[in-house]
């Protein structure tokens, strides 16, 4: 029998070295904790890096709506959905489908719109503040972000009554003020646009990530490079971790691994119904680009998002589990509906897939465990992970010492299931 690892300590242990895990240690560690954070080496794969580089101030509104449960049966079986679900896991995903399926009822739906959008309005000076701390400050983009409608009927079906009522800014412009303020979008191309004029982008996910890492680690986080698969309380004040070659002990266990975190939460006496929603992105290398800001054409459901160097395609939802690989069709369907809007598109240059932490309310999971607050959820973000994080450390660093965070965190809490 092998002799087990030698246990290491730690005051606090996060689990999990995405964005939400960074900015969490960054925070955590600025109000003087002893911090160990727990993850893999970073091979700059993972949905922090892979997504649309949006902090989306706009997007309020759940995954679930009516609309999107009318629209179900079509978005299910059309092949150029821009949902979908693969064939092998629809069976294990029955009981998360049938609770999505709830959630998007008018009522629920309205809830949960209210949830997120309280989550959202400290965004901005959130992610204001934690740029200017890292040094990134550069690398955001305050240009807006754009949902064209392609057709008359994309712009009637596209309904902002809610969205404007919990205070999101959006300007519904003409054919002719979109082709100002995107004069390379083809002539022939679009009805006109919703405008979200408050809207910043990120010019670079990868170098934002580096520039933070760099941060955590200056700050004295210690990074273990390990997969933590158990979590176990000894009755005595302390919450044990352990790996492949990892046993560590801590006070206080922070699980942030993303779409990850539900075998943890479930140790930690947590049942929560996280399932996974895998990403894709197509990436086109080209100096001029034929937008200058995000664009999302509202009927495809992906982002037109211009980086350094490059033209993201990102988006699309599939539903499929952890391990199953990527769907080549999924790219097809992306690539398709790109070259629709710009004809002249070249070949990609690279093509990812990556595993998004989904709940059927669309609300993450933020708030200690039911069994004590020596573990704190922070979870479960969907699409706003990148655009929450730094909400959710600061909700994270109340929860530690014991402050009452600045916003009701009800909603969230794992035991709201």
């Amino acid at each position: 029998m092998p002799a087990l690892p030698h246990m290491q300590h730690s005051e606090i242990a996060i689990v999990g070295a995405g964005i939400v895990g960074l900015c969490t240690a960054l925070r955590l560690a600025d109000q003087g904790h002893d911090v160990a954070l727990l993850a893999p080496e970073d091979d700059e794969s993972g949905a922090s890096y892979g997504n649309a580089g949006v902090i989306a101030d706009y997007a309020v509104m759940p995954v679930g709506t009516p609309d999107v449960l009318r629209s179900l049966p079509r978005l299910l079986f059309d092949r150029d959905s821009p949902l979908a679900i693969r064939k092998t896991a629809i069976f294990t995903l029955a009981p998360w489908l049938l609770r999505f399926t709830r959630e998007c009822l008018p009522a629920r739906a309205a809830a949960n719109a209210q949830a997120i959008a309280a989550l959202m309005a400290p965004t901005p000076a959130a992610w204001a503040a934690m740029a200017d701390q890292i040094g990134s400050t550069a690398l955001l983009k305050p240009q807006g972000s754009l949902y064209l409608f392609e057709t008359e009927k994309d712009q009637r079906r596209t309904d902002f009554t809610l969205s404007r009522r919990l205070g999101v800014r959006v300007d519904i412009i003409s054919r002719a003020e979109l082709g100002q303020l995107e004069p390379g979008l083809p002539a022939h191309m679009g009805h006109g646009a919703a405008f979200f004029p408050n809207t910043v982008t990120l010019h670079d996910p990868r170098a934002m990530l580096r520039l933070l890492r760099a941060a955590v680690m200056a700050a004295g986080v210690h990074h273990i490079p390990a997969r933590i698969t158990g979590l176990a309380r000894d009755g005595q004040g302390h919450v044990t971790l352990t790996g492949a070659g990892i046993r560590l002990r801590a006070h206080k266990v922070v699980l942030a691994a993303g779409a990850w975190s539900r075998d943890l939460a479930r140790q930690a006496g947590d049942k929560v119904p996280l399932d996974t929603e895998r990403g894709y992105h197509l990436e086109y290398d080209m100096a001029d680009q034929p937008l200058t800001r995000q664009m999302t054409p509202v009927s495809r459901g992906f982002y037109f998002c211009p980086m350094a160097g490059r033209l993201r395609v990102a988006g699309t939802v599939e539903l499929g589990g952890l391990n199953a690989p990527a769907a080549p069709n999924r790219w097809t369907v992306m690539e398709r509906g790109a070259r629709t809007i710009f004809p002249d598109l070249p070949d990609p240059d690279r093509r990812w897939m990556g595993c998004r932490p989904s709940l059927p309310d669309s609300r993450p999971v933020i708030g200690p465990s039911a069994r004590g607050a020596d573990v704190i959820h922070a979870y479960g973000h969907g699409h706003l992970g990148l655009t929450l994080a730094p909400v959710t450390a600061q909700i994270v660093a109340d929860l530690v010492a014991e402050r009452a965070p600045a916003l009701d965190i009800a909603p969230y809490r794992p035991g709201r299931f």
